[in-house]
């Protein structure tokens, strides 16, 4: 097994008062293709740019074969970068924007005198090895002749091997490529995938490659590093992660994904989709899950002939497939088939068990730290809401003056009771208004779950996120309030301020 090259032990990066990364820890291996994915905003940049060393991380380390390298320069790190826009100089050649590093470089070479005595002097590299480098790493990227070219005329793809080739030159542990293939366009970048991967084999270091570009990652991984919000969700293989998601965000950010809420209702069988399937997956009874259906999965019958009849609502030609929408219910399941089904017919579908995979739920409530106010109204995630305090002991009640009177009839004054708040996924309303609700934030993520969508609405100050199973359809982005009505909110003392009282 391959040395780790790599480490990052709790490694933590903010801004202004944001966590961008936060308390990451993997490691990557000698010689291995892993990329960081995840969408706008995860970190993933942010974390290639402290390996890189253009960024310090507040805290954590940064390892190199085992040694700390995270207060070590850029220029002292074996690394080097290609960025998305390639960074080339417009002024100088092909050769010369490959040479320019060399041409700065300082090696150590050692003599021997006459009377055959050794020293070591610094020198730079002569122009004959310059020229050996140069086209050895022409020929890498496949572009040898092309010395004495003006970088300006250069397709996209050919600019970006340069960029490549004089990252290589100086001979790096690791590569780091950040986006490399965004200013490509479609069928270009395809190619230059196939490209990277076969460079990489040629090569044989270390890769890490930055995108938000699922097919690219799963085309070009060895490993795979899905991010969200400055935090690792799942390490695999591109087929571990494709095939076995731990959680809906994956599932739903890698390739297109059928989610349904699922009971399990007996020894590996399932419910969803107002039907029972056997599965593969060993899960409790009676527990609440999330059960993920690739499209491609799902095979369309005769009505009648399979598990589920449905109607289908749509369907479009894909090129090398017909992807169909199926009503079943008050659900709609995703599927595509190499036979065309009309929108209006009616048709059955099968689903094998090991085409269905379950994953624990990720969110059964929302809970959060509280506390009453002199109003007794309940303070939380950046709002104000209405409340029943006397759910917080049985048999109380609010008297004229908003004391709390107990059932031996002790008055409590609630002010500044630290308490436990918890909602329930559907109990949350949305509204447009940033004025009219209870609290506001910015939409942060949006997974169709069949037949709702699962929502989630972060505050802008603290960050604190409401996480909504709602009907509706909403855009990512949008600024929103949210209202919550005050017989749905439940309201527990914490454990440390618990008091023994009749």
């Amino acid at each position: 097994m391959a040395e780790k090259i790599i480490e990052l032990v709790g490694v933590t990066k903010s801004y202004d008062g944001t966590t961008v990364v936060d308390d990451m820890t993997l490691y990557i291996r000698k010689g291995e293709f892993v990329t960081f994915l995840g969408p706008s905003g995860c970190g993933k940049t942010t974390t290639l740019r402290m390996i890189a060393g253009f960024e310090m991380p507040d805290s954590g380390k940064i390892l190199l074969s085992g040694k700390d390298i995270s207060d070590l320069p850029p220029y002292m790190r074996p690394v080097n970068t290609v960025f998305q826009r390639y960074a080339l100089f417009p002024h100088l050649n092909v050769y010369d924007n490959i040479a320019y590093g060399l041409k700065l470089k300082k090696v150590k070479v050692t003599y021997q005198n006459n009377s055959g005595k050794t020293f070591t002097r610094t020198e730079k590299l002569t122009k004959a090895e310059i020229s050996a480098k140069v086209k050895k790493a022409l020929k890498m990227v496949d572009l040898e002749g092309f010395e004495k070219r003006d970088v300006t005329t250069l397709s996209g793809g050919q600019q970006q091997r340069i960029a490549i080739a004089r990252a290589i030159v100086n001979e790096p542990q690791i590569l780091l490529l950040d986006e490399p293939l965004g200013a490509l366009d479609l069928k270009m970048r395809k190619d230059m995938q196939l490209e990277l991967k076969e460079m990489h084999k040629k090569l044989g270091i270390t890769f890490i490659y930055v995108t938000h570009d699922q097919e690219e990652a799963l085309t070009m991984s060895d490993t795979i590093v899905v991010m969200k919000d400055g935090a690792i969700q799942q390490i695999g293989t591109p087929t571990d992660i494709y095939n076995e998601p731990k959680s809906s965000f994956v599932a739903n950010f890698i390739g297109e994904s059928n989610i349904f809420s699922g009971t399990i209702v007996g020894n590996r069988k399932v419910r969803f989709l107002g039907k029972t399937f056997d599965m593969v997956d060993d899960f409790e009874l009676n527990e609440k899950v999330d059960v993920v259906v690739r499209p491609e999965d799902v095979f369309l019958v005769d009505e009648g002939l399979g598990q589920v009849d449905g109607l289908i609502t749509s369907c479009i030609f894909k090129g090398v497939h017909y992807e169909m929408a199926m009503a079943i219910g008050n659900n709609e399941i995703v599927i595509q088939d190499t036979v065309q089904r009309e929108a209006g017919t009616r048709a059955s579908v099968i689903i094998k068990p090991a085409d269905i995979h379950i994953m624990h739920k990720e969110f059964v409530s929302n809970v959060y730290d509280g506390i009453i106010t002199k109003r007794n109204t309940v303070k939380f995630a950046e709002g104000e809401f209405e409340c029943d305090v006397t759910q917080l002991y049985p048999g109380s009640y609010l008297d004229e003056e908003g004391y709390l009177v107990l059932k031996s009839g002790e008055k409590l004054d609630l002010t500044d009771e630290q308490v436990k708040v918890e909602i329930g996924l559907k109990d949350i309303e949305i509204i447009d208004n940033e004025d009219d609700g209870d609290s506001c934030g910015e939409i942060v993520s949006i997974i169709y779950k069949g037949d709702h969508y699962q929502i989630i609405v972060r505050t802008f100050e603290e960050e604190e996120d409401f996480v909504i199973d709602t009907e509706y359809a909403w855009n990512e982005f949008d600024k929103v309030s949210v209202k919550i009505a005050p017989e749905k909110i439940k309201l527990t003392l914490k454990v440390e301020n618990k008091n023994e009282r009749a």
